[in-house]
């Protein structure tokens, strides 16, 4: 920067010449050199207060923007994640295999509380709990008057509800917008539905996520945007699953049982067309699991698929099944049945004395257990444990629901000749009903092993997945249908459907050690119709009492197999089955190869 000189050697000159003194030069550019000093500082000074004034004007204008937009949209209750997703709240539908709703979802309401913006928390809390009962008055007004900006109360309302939370008039109570999961069929098919909850939660919307049942196991099929809303189609149907469950509830009342379970299953595809345990649940309002007491006491226990049962006598078809395919038997060989059959300290006994022999077929319609237990012991361990593996009695049943993949048979931790025995008429291995349906259908479609399932269009089973020839599977047929004309499931005639089956009354095991005396799991095993199987039915009750006579009864033949009858009854009508008039006088040697 150039100073301007004080003493301009040009106009000192011209001053002396002219007479005038040269110190007023001085002074007159000193006088012109602080005006620019003072000028160029006024300068900086305004360009600072004009950048100041920016900065401020930037600021607040982006704290104004901000409050625009918090006054204009709803508060968002604050929720930590690892990762931002957005929440997914569109849940795709699940329908019967007709297309009948099962599942489907629901517009409805949320409840939350601004506490910062109410009148009258008080009011506000006494208002809300005379609404909903369940809520506590004290722990909302704290809530209320502390220092929380955003308060949940409930998840979901009904249109009833949320008008009179609205006729409160406190402006601190506030909507959002909700979908929840809606079961228009109540407590049909609970345990194959499951239930749904809420995960991620939002103001304006929630995550429904699967918490049992298909709804868990096909959680991700039922989130998935890409399936663009196409529903989950199962086996089952509605109307079936409606009358098999109206008549097991009734039967279970009748014969004063604490618990059933029934479950019906095409015996070609292993498709299951119905399924009930009771006592059941609404999942529109699912319970929380139990804390205490016996877990199968629960509602939410699923007694097809969870409960592992001694089936007792429904066992013995696969020891007379064995018998015949490895060539030991034929259904008319004579087996011993003299007894009581001894092994070391223990007794084997009959519930009638059958005398010394019976045929195989006999053995299976009277129910022998000593013909039975001679016959595998005959065979051999390794022979029954290989047959039973194959029918799928060592593995959960691959259901397409959580809780049939985690319940493994309990088989003897010592298989010893003594558990042969006792395994051959159903005692000492427990399983799952669903576990002998599906046996029972390989048995009698021909010898092809199903896989049981609950989704529609599933792959039928070819030559390689058989266990049992054609000739075994039409023997074990006769062999139902006689127990059913002449045995211990005579109460399970149902006329034009000819009904074959097979009884199962075991002990109920006690937990502190032996079995009850007066307490049973009767199981009824049903396949219809005999002369082309097409369905497996199994009827199980809990702790039945048939009080009709002097002494309760309490065997299979007097207690499930009126009701497996009864359900029959009512479910071939809806399932296009005609009655049928059919000869039950026709030998097994007649019978003819319907089925490969």
């Amino acid at each position: 920067m150039i100073r301007r000189p004080l003493r301009p050697i040009a106009r000192v000159l011209k001053a002396r010449e002219s007479g005038v003194d040269p110190s007023l030069i001085e002074a007159e550019e000193k006088a012109a050199r602080m005006q620019g000093q003072r000028n160029a500082e006024r300068f900086r000074a305004q360009s600072r207060l004009v950048l100041l004034a920016f900065a401020f004007l930037l600021s607040f204008g982006a704290v104004g923007w901000k409050m625009t937009v918090l006054a204009t949209t709803a508060p968002v209750e604050p929720i930590t994640h690892g990762r931002s997703v957005q929440i997914v709240s569109q849940r795709a539908n699940i329908v019967d295999r007709n297309g009948e709703i099962l599942a489907t979802n629901l517009a409805t309401t949320s409840l939350f509380a601004h506490p910062q913006d109410m009148v009258d928390g008080r009011a506000a809390a006494d208002g809300l709990v005379a609404i909903f009962p369940d809520l506590d008055a004290e722990k909302l007004y704290r809530l209320f008057s502390g220092e929380r900006k955003f308060v949940w109360i409930k998840h979901k309302l009904s249109p009833e509800q949320r008008q009179a939370v609205h006729d409160i008039g406190e402006p601190g109570l506030q909507f959002g917008p909700r979908e929840i999961r809606l079961y228009p069929n109540g407590n049909l098919a609970a345990h194959i539905l499951g239930g749904t909850t809420f995960g991620r939660e939002g103001v304006r919307s929630a995550e429904v996520i699967g918490t049992a049942g298909v709804e868990l196991e096909f959680d991700t099929f039922l989130r998935d945007p890409s399936e663009d809303g196409a529903p989950l189609e199962l086996s089952i149907d509605i109307s079936v699953q409606a009358a098999m469950r109206r008549v097991l509830a009734g039967g279970m009342t009748m014969m004063n049982a604490k618990g059933a379970a029934a479950v019906l299953m095409e015996v070609d595809t292993g498709q299951v067309i119905a399924m009930a345990s009771l006592p059941d649940f609404d999942p529109n309002h699912r319970p929380a699991p139990p804390v205490s007491g016996d877990p199968a006491d629960s509602p939410l226990f699923n007694r097809v698929a969870q409960g592992k049962y001694e089936l007792g006598s429904t066992f013995k078809l696969f020891t007379a099944a064995l018998a015949m395919e490895t060539g030991t038997a034929t259904p008319d060989t004579m087996i011993r049945t003299r007894g009581p059959l001894r092994w070391g300290k223990y007794s084997i006994r009959d519930f009638h004395n059958y005398g010394a022999q019976l045929s195989l077929t006999d053995v299976i319609v009277k129910s022998s257990n000593i013909g039975t237990a001679n016959l595998a012991v005959e065979m051999g361990t390794e022979a029954q444990q290989d047959f039973l593996r194959e029918l799928g009695f060592f593995d959960p049943v691959s259901l397409e629901i959580k809780e049939s993949q985690r319940s493994k048979p309990l088989l003897p931790p010592n298989w010893s000749e003594l558990s042969t025995m006792t395994i051959s008429y159903g005692h000492g291995l427990a399983a799952t009903p669903l576990h002998l349906a599906a046996a029972y259908a390989t048995l009698t479609n021909g010898g092809l092993k199903v896989t049981p399932t609950l989704l529609k269009n599933s792959d039928v089973p070819t030559e390689d997945d058989r266990v049992l020839s054609p000739e075994t599977s039409v023997n074990l047929r006769d062999m139902l249908r006689q127990v059913v004309v002449r045995g211990t499931a005579s109460l399970g005639e149902v006329e034009g459907y000819q009904v074959g089956g097979k009884t199962g009354t075991a002990d109920k095991p006690n937990p502190q050690g032996g079995y009850y005396e007066d307490k049973v799991i009767a199981t009824f095993a049903s396949v219809f119709p005999m002369n082309d199987p097409k369905y497996v039915l199994i009827v199980s009750l809990d702790e039945p009492e048939e009080r009709s006579g002097d002494e309760p009864r309490r065997t299979a033949g007097w207690t499930a197999v009126p009701v497996g009858a009864e359900i029959i009854r009512r479910i071939a009508p809806l399932m296009g089955m005609r009655p049928e008039h059919f000869d039950d006088r026709v030998s097994p040697s007649a019978l003819t190869l319907t089925r490969n």
